[in-house]
């Protein structure tokens, strides 16, 4: 049997070993499993985009996740593959806006390339080949397109969700763009101590915190439209939502040194991801509740709850006294996983949705491979040491000016008032759909211990 064929799940619950060697052999096989989605490395194929039906933006999560896995385990087994994906995409100004793309991008995008790129720079991934930008470097670019692109023409600030207005959301100002910026300047501002980067991140919570898009409870929706000055909120409620909040606000919390005000944010926060832990299911397993028990997620949505799961992880990194909160649930959350995984039935390891089943639910996809291994190898977070900084073991060598004085990301005369013609229209092609959410998991017994 090939090794990757194996079921993730031992005859009983007993008979699994103790982490962190069982945890790094599960992810091993959800590793493999995830990049079978993945086909860019191959004869014909284009770098960094994953198989159909998946958007471009899954792929630079994909390789996000899989950073990631390099880091908890010291498998270098798919490096170069992930390299070569993530600066191919880059586009000629090195700042994730290629050409074949910019027609559909939209901010939050963008952004999951930045975040593996940042994910590189703070955890030594190895350095790009000689000539190529660095991982810093471009992830100050993405940043620095969307400084252009703050919006004051209606609710006193933001990112619109996309780019271009000739794409559905233009007047829709969501929670995942603007979050994803915030974490993108919160971690910039650690990593190379500028003060300017931790001012934006400022800027952009407390707009957001004094729009409805977030209240008094910590209820995280996904967005606002500007019809209303976005006053009335979307009240859907998504796991990367709160997730790209709570990071973001742990990084701002470190950046700080604890400061009152960051704190306070952070236990608002963690209080926010409640409602994705529901205590019908023990109040321990995460769940996308917007879509996952009426089983009507799209392609998008069950990658979700890996990102809420990583970026838990690294909370407990940048505020230790998160950790026993924090790591109840993903404990929990991984074993449910792990149960997850066992399809198909005869001893199978594809992973499903629903981590609060422990049979296999007959669902599959990259989402569901890239989420169970996110939460089971933030399983190893104590593990590995915390992101680095420019002074503090990092290696990658930024760039401030990157990203600006090009026409493909403003100014926004030249980005947002291009006149819009029938070709642009019928180019925009299959949209994301403005509602987004997750779900994870297939089959797989596993023990984990504290």
């Amino acid at each position: 049997m090939h090794p990757y064929a194996r079921p993730l799940y031992p005859t009983s619950f007993a008979d699994v070993c103790r982490p962190p060697e069982s945890i790094k052999n599960a992810a091993a096989i959800l590793a493999h499993n995830t990049m079978t989605y993945y086909k860019g490395n191959e004869s014909g194929q284009t770098p960094g985009l994953l198989v159909d039906p998946y958007y471009w933006w899954q792929c630079g999560a994909l390789f996000d996740v899989m950073v990631q896995y390099w880091y908890y385990t010291g498998d270098t087994t798919y490096n170069d593959v992930v390299t070569q994906g993530l600066l191919f995409q880059t586009s000629p100004d090195n700042d994730y806006m290629p050409i074949n793309q910019t027609k559909t991008e939209g901010n939050d995008d963008q952004a999951f390339w930045a975040f593996a790129v940042m994910s590189a720079a703070e955890m030594k991934f190895p350095n790009p080949p000689e000539g190529e930008p660095s991982w810093l470097a471009l992830a100050q670019a993405v940043y620095n397109t969307q400084t252009r692109r703050w919006d004051t023409t209606a609710c006193g600030g933001g990112l619109r969700w996309q780019i271009f207005a000739w794409n559905k959301g233009w007047e829709y100002k969501n929670m995942i763009s603007n979050g994803a910026f915030f974490q993108l300047a919160a971690r910039l501002a650690r990593y190379t101590g500028n003060q300017t980067y931790a001012d934006w991140a400022e800027k952009a919570w407390d707009w957001m915190e004094a729009s409805p898009m977030i209240n008094q409870d910590y209820d995280i929706f996904d967005g606002a439209d500007m019809s209303t000055n976005c006053t009335v909120p979307y009240p859907l409620q998504w796991t990367y939502n709160v997730g790209t909040l709570l990071i973001g606000a742990a990084y701002m919390y470190n950046f700080t040194d604890a400061s009152p005000k960051w704190n306070t944010q952070l236990e608002g926060l963690l209080n926010g991801t409640k409602v994705f832990f529901p205590q019908s299911l023990g109040g321990n397993i995460m769940q996308e509740v917007a879509c996952e028990p009426q089983g009507s997620c799209n392609n998008d949505q069950p990658s979700f709850k890996a990102y809420l799961a990583r970026w838990m992880a690294v909370t407990t990194q940048m505020a230790p006294w998160t950790t026993d909160y924090v790591m109840t649930k993903l404990r929990a959350s991984a074993q449910g996983a792990a149960k997850q995984c066992s399809g198909p039935p005869g001893g199978g390891n594809t992973c499903g949705r629903t981590w609060n089943t422990p049979v296999w639910d007959g669902k599959q996809g990259a989402g569901e491979e890239m989420s169970a291994l996110s939460v089971i190898q933030s399983n190893l977070i104590s593990k590995v040491a915390a992101p680095v900084t420019a002074d503090k073991g990092g290696q990658s060598k930024g760039n401030p000016a990157a990203g600006l004085g090009t026409e493909s990301h403003g100014p926004k005369d030249t980005v947002y008032t291009k006149t819009i013609t029938t070709g642009d229209r019928a180019g925009a092609g299959i949209l994301t759909a403005i509602v987004l959410s997750g779900v994870i998991g297939s089959t797989w017994w596993m023990s984990f211990s504290s």
